[in-house]
């Protein structure tokens, strides 16, 4: 279980630029879903429900205009970055393990 900071730019304007921390990086990959799933109220704000699939939110993600990881190297006490692939990746695994253990 990793120290997580995302670093996130969403627009080509800087000051949309924010970052959060996580103590896992599971808690930051379930963060960046929530961004998604805030971005789907705010552009549609009469529905009750959101639901989306992964390949809408790996879209998302593709079109943001920076999306990066800094995760906590627990050996060498050092932050290794990480990119978008890294990050489309480890949220299809984190669901994949989460349907296997509702099955």
């Amino acid at each position: 279980m990793s120290h997580t900071i995302l670093l996130l730019q969403p627009t080509e304007n800087i000051e949309s630029r924010s970052w959060s921390d996580y103590e896992t990086i599971n808690d930051c990959l379930d963060g960046i879903c929530k961004v998604y799933e805030e971005f789907l109220k705010k552009k549609t704000p009469s529905r009750q429900t959101i639901t989306y699939d992964i390949s809408t939110l790996f879209d998302f993600i593709d079109d943001l205009k920076d999306l990066s990881l800094l995760v906590l190297d627990n050996r060498s006490h050092t932050y290794v970055p990480r990119n978008k692939q890294f990050v489309k990746e480890s949220i299809f695994k984190l669901m994949q393990a989460r349907l296997d253990r509702q099955n």
